[in-house]
């Protein structure tokens, strides 16, 4: 019986959610499951990685609305757009009003909707406008903005990979991760999540600790409206549907951590 370590879920997570040059070696349930639960740390990194070129466009003398932009392309990029392509694909699935079959079908054409296209320039829009409202804050706010955004946006994923969400297609990445992380396991790291998010955002007073704690907590209400949709509409979930819940949760962080 093949035993799974936490380096392998780590290379499923990293592998699968960046385009970092890491091998997945298994693409079995079991590295799957570590994959999703691991899945908050590769947002830390993806979020570390937006508030770091932010903060040294901030250092050269950029500008805050600068800034917002850079950490708002830096997660694009490590992704290749892959969840930027998934909420446009969503959107026009949702979009369209056919039946699950034809709304997925739809979802894994190569071109994108008018549907799509708003979802894209609307959330893209309010992305850049709420990091440029934190920078604009402080350096320490729209750092801290740009790495819990990032992070809740993987945690969404987790919690959309536990029991009880089926797989829309037989293939691909939402069957691939459909059902495997324990619901108890995924509420408890969502609880490390917003608790730490809590810590962190603390450091700059009580209010800020708590605006904190509140992305979090809004960008997972969010996404599970948007999950709990899509399992209705497509019978299940896809890649493009976890795409779309990373972008929806990412935006609901950092509009509510733009608040204040």
């Amino acid at each position: 019986m093949l035993t799974t370590s936490p380096l392998h879920g780590l290379r499923f997570a990293f592998g699968t959610l960046t385009v970092l040059p890491v091998r997945v070696h298994r693409w079995d349930r079991e590295a799957a499951r570590g994959g999703m639960l691991s899945a908050p740390l590769v947002g830390l990194a993806v979020g570390g990685c937006a508030a770091g070129l932010g903060l040294l466009l901030l250092l050269l003398g950029a500008g805050a609305p600068l800034a917002a932009v850079a950490s708002t392309a830096v997660p694009a990029a490590l992704t290749r757009g892959l969840h930027l392509d998934g909420l446009a694909d969503t959107a026009d699935g949702l979009g369209s009003g056919r039946p699950a079959e034809d709304a997925l079908r739809i979802m894994k054409q190569s071109d994108i909707g008018p549907f799509g296209v708003l979802a894209l320039v609307l959330v893209l829009l309010a992305q850049v406008a709420a990091l440029a409202q934190a920078y604009g804050g402080s350096w320490a706010r729209g750092a801290l903005a740009a790495v819990v955004s990032a992070t809740a946006a993987r945690l969404a994923l987790t919690l959309a990979a536990r029991p009880g969400v089926p797989a829309a297609r037989p293939e691909g990445l939402g069957a691939a991760v459909a059902g495997v992380v324990p619901r108890g396991r995924a509420l408890l790291l969502a609880a490390v999540v917003v608790v730490a998010a809590g810590a962190a955002g603390a450091c700059s007073g009580v209010a800020g600790g708590v605006r904190a704690a509140a992305a979090v907590l809004a960008a997972l209400a969010v996404a599970e409206l948007l999950l709990r949709h899509c399992t209705r509409r497509f019978g299940g979930v896809t890649g493009d549907v976890f795409g779309g819940l990373a972008e929806s949760a990412a935006t609901t962080a950092l509009v509510v951590l733009s608040l204040g």
